[in-house]
């Protein structure tokens, strides 16, 4: 998944780009993921620090475990909600979220492509949209159970696309916390990603644990969304029309131990 440098129809080329400077972030993005970053160590510390200042209270350190556990169970909903807005819905032209709508169109054909990314080259819209809804939060609060679930929760959405990217590296390549992050379930691993990149391309949109992809899949509950958007707009998602000509596999992705998948499985 490429990200926008100076041409966007670049990226939805039919071949993967072989250029490695293409997939360096510009000091733009770095500097927005810098801030994103910024802004969730923030919300962390500051209700960490709070409660390292507050007489011992069993009951709020509940309270915090359970906010945390929280932001980190409906930062895997958002993030397929995310995915599945970005892969159907708007274009190029989309104001913010252009160049992830075209990037993601891109990873489909070229899915292992994403792993050459540089971080913040992935990472920056997310990261600008973290900072200016956490920050606020931030500012303004001294509830350290409320910053505690921001943290986590703007934290595992803004590196959600990141986690991404791991489910599509070979595991002999992974760091190895992630390899076991992975294996915890605690992060999502290929064997559940891989489906998304089968035929008809709209399941297993979330990408930091998964746990929510079943509950989406078997409740249908996006097919329904997107049947009353269209009733509504007239809008038709592009699962719809496009999975054989835009999200058809142009190269083989490689699977866990980093051989390549077989061409039955991804197309």
């Amino acid at each position: 998944m490429a990200h926008q440098h100076n041409n966007i129809s670049t990226i939805t080329s039919t071949k993967p780009i072989n250029d490695e400077n293409y997939y360096k972030a510009t000091w733009a993005h770095r500097a927005w993921f810098a801030t994103g970053c910024t802004a969730v160590l923030i919300s962390l510390a500051k209700s960490i620090l709070i409660i390292s200042k507050m007489p011992p209270a069993p009951k709020t350190c509940l309270h915090l475990t359970l906010a945390a556990a929280l932001g980190y169970l409906l930062s895997d909903l958002v993030s397929g909600i995310y995915h599945w807005a970005v892969d159907n819905y708007g274009s190029a032209a989309t104001p913010i979220f252009g160049s992830q709508i075209e990037s993601f169109r891109a990873h489909h054909q070229h899915p292992s492509e994403i792993t050459k990314c540089e971080t913040a080259g992935i990472l920056y819209t997310l990261a600008a949209v973290t900072a200016a809804a956490a920050t606020p939060v931030n500012v303004f609060s001294g509830d350290p159970v409320l910053l505690g679930f921001v943290g986590v929760f703007a934290g595992c959405s803004m590196f959600s696309i990141k986690f991404h990217a791991w489910a599509h590296v070979p595991r002999k390549r992974l760091p190895a916390v992630v390899a076991a992050l992975q294996d915890a379930g605690i992060l999502m691993r290929l064997s559940q990603h891989a489906p998304h990149h089968r035929p008809p391309y709209n399941s297993n949109y979330c990408t930091v644990s998964g746990i929510w992809n079943r509950v989406l899949d078997e409740t249908k509950v996006l097919a329904a969304v997107e049947a009353a958007l269209y009733r509504v707009t007239g809008v038709r998602p592009r699962s719809w029309s496009e999975p054989i000509s835009e999200w058809t596999p142009r190269t083989q992705m490689l699977d866990e131990t980093g051989q390549f998948l077989n061409n039955s499985k991804t197309k």
